[in-house]
């Protein structure tokens, strides 16, 4: 109950709306019941029974349920003394042609709010859901599966519109009318109706267990879709792999394997969940039955003053008691499907990103001296990655990581944007606590050049003005002057308006890395991060690549993370990582005269490069 009343508050101004939508329910299901009602008055005329009406007397209360029949019959039995009866039925016939018309009518005006208020709430809720994941750490995606994440968004957003949101009607609209009809058929017969309730929590009760039973497999087949699309995304990413390996049965029976599980699980819940109706409709019909031997018993042993045109129109109000309880129950049991959706989504939004800004964060102007590694460890999972890292890196000046992979590199240099905070020790940045500075300002002077380009499917000039909102034409078109760009650039059939495809899929590798170095030029900033940019790109992309981040690094506080030895030769300090730990420092030629491991790297990169 707690995560439905959650999803209503994703809904703009639904305060406003909801009084507007119960009023209206209310009236549609009134004018129903009324609908109904009249049918006494017509059977009356059929049965000859209306010179009853004549002897009956006013009630005191004015106000109450008893006058409006009085007054109503009043005015039936003065249109057949008048007119005649065929006038009456005309009467009675135009009564409930407008009250179907008004019945309908509020019954439209509920819909269209209610609409409103769903498509609200799933815009809101949809939208929520994706800041809260782009707001988290990146920790956090190392434990989660990108194809689950995708579901909640899609999948379980798409079932809380289809079960909660679409219940709404169900859950509010169809006890109001078991309600309202009741009430109509006390009046009618107390005795009976009182009878009538004794033997409802039959259904009730048969139902529940039913219900129960279908939220645990709920969940676990919102689990088990989650995992179907992480497979479905694992293929479409790896195609290639896929291919190459002749793994397509591999990624196959993996497939089958899940959407047997589902299937299963889909299976079992209907099963469930369509039992319910047939149930449901069994009993009821089965309780009319007792109502219809039970009410003609009193009627023949006068132990009821009913009339027979009012036993016919309470069966005929009872029969509707049946499709809104039916109609009731699968809501209750659609709606499981929906609140394990619900609880899958606010798992994700409950969840506080560890990286965030405190309230009263030091902005960071503008980068003047430097960042400072001070004692600085990190450990993930228990697992030791930087053990007591103690780095200056002065403004202005180019820092150079080495080292065999696993060394500790990227996470050093994840630390800097503060990606991940150190689990030991301090990082600084203008004598500041990286923890204590403003995320959004502390960023805002950092740009990043990773290995495997990272675009989006999207236009040239928005991929390029991505870190910089705003950008004019001459401004992207300068960056990516300097970023050795323009050229192929210009030669695509519409410019810099060419779509790139998803992650650039239309590009080289080099095109798409001097796109990403195009991007850091125009933020122009103040501290850089390049982190084996060129390892992947073939002899003439790395030249051209090359030649842009020199230009990209003039003036600028450098960390470059480097696997050929060769592009960081001119390093102001070369850090030599291994196991977590720098073991040795020092410009290119001191280490290379210290005969150590980078010189030992050195040397087999060059018996690499002769080889060649």
């Amino acid at each position: 109950m707690k995560n439905f009343i959650r999803v209503f508050r994703y809904g703009d101004g639904i305060k406003s709306k909801a009084p507007a939508y119960i009023i209206f329910t209310i009236l549609g299901v009134i004018f129903s019941a009324f609908n109904l009602a009249l049918l006494i008055p017509f059977l009356d005329i059929l049965f000859d029974k209306v010179e009853a009406y004549s002897t009956l007397k006013a009630p005191e209360n004015v106000y109450s349920v008893q006058y409006a029949i009085y007054y109503f019959k009043s005015v039936f039995i003065q249109i057949i003394e008048k007119d005649g009866k065929p006038a009456a039925l005309i009467f009675v016939c135009s009564m409930i042609a407008a009250s179907v018309f008004l019945t309908n009518l509020f019954r439209y005006l509920a819909n269209i709010i209610s609409a409103r208020m769903r498509t609200d709430i799933i815009r809101n809720m949809r939208v929520h859901l994706f800041n809260s994941v782009s707001a988290l750490h990146l920790g956090f995606f190392t434990n989660e599966r990108k194809g689950d994440l995708i579901s909640r968004l899609t999948n379980d957003i798409q079932e809380i519109e289809s079960t909660v949101l679409s219940s709404l009607k169900t859950l509010f609209k169809e006890p109001l009318t078991v309600v309202v009809y009741f009430i109509v058929l006390f009046l009618i017969s107390f005795k009976l109706t009182l009878f009538t309730i004794i033997i409802l929590p039959l259904m009730g009760g048969i139902l529940a267990e039913i219900i129960k039973r279908l939220k645990k497999q709920a969940r676990l087949s919102q689990q088990s879709i989650g995992r179907v699309v992480n497979i479905f995304d694992e293929l479409l990413s790896g195609m290639r792999v896929v291919k190459a390996f002749n793994a397509q049965p591999v990624m196959q029976q993996k497939m089958l394997k899940e959407a047997n599980h589902y299937r299963s699980l889909g299976f079992s819940m209907a099963v469930k969940r369509e039992l319910a109706s047939p149930l449901s409709e069994f009993l009821g019909v089965g309780i009319v039955i007792t109502i219809l031997y039970y009410g003609t018993i009193l009627i023949l042993n006068k132990e009821s003053t009913m009339e027979p045109s009012a036993f016919i129109s309470y069966l005929a109000f009872f029969s509707q008691i049946i499709s809104p309880s039916k109609l009731f129950s699968q809501g209750i049991t659609n709606l499981q499907k929906g609140m394990a959706a619900s609880e899958r989504i606010f798992e994700i939004t409950n969840t506080t990103s560890q990286i965030i800004s405190k309230p009263n964060a030091v902005k960071i102007p503008q980068f003047e001296k430097e960042i400072e590694f001070r004692n600085v460890s990190f450990s993930y999972d228990k697992e030791v990655i930087l053990k007591n890292i103690n780095v200056v890196i002065p403004r202005g000046k180019m820092i150079a990581l080495v080292g065999a992979s696993g060394a500790g590199k990227s996470t050093l240099a994840d630390l800097i944007p503060r990606f991940y905070d150190p689990t030991e020790g301090q990082l600084l940045i203008d004598g500041h606590d990286l923890r204590d500075c403003d995320l959004h300002s502390m960023r805002s002077h950092m740009g990043i050049v990773t290995q495997e380009s990272i675009l989006f499917n999207d236009t040239v000039f928005e991929n390029i003005a991505f870190g910089k909102p705003g950008s004019t034409m001459e401004e992207v078109i300068q960056a990516a002057k300097i970023a050795n760009a323009h050229e192929f650039i210009e030669s695509m059939e519409e410019g810099y308006n060419t779509f790139i495809g998803e992650r650039g899929g239309r590009l080289s590798g080099g095109q798409r890395q001097r796109l990403s170095i195009a991007r850091a030029v125009l933020k122009d900033p103040a501290i850089l991060i390049l982190d084996e940019a060129t390892s992947a790109l073939d002899s003439e992309s790395e030249r051209l690549v090359q030649d842009a981040l020199s230009k990209l690094m003039k003036n600028r506080t450098s960390i470059v993370i480097a696997h050929r030895l060769s592009t960081i030769q001119h390093a102001d300090e070369i850090l030599v990582m291994d196991s977590g730990q720098v073991i040795e420092r020092g410009n290119h030629e001191s280490l290379v005269n210290q005969n150590g491991i980078y010189k030992k790297l050195s040397s087999m990169q060059q018996v690499f490069v002769d080889a060649k």
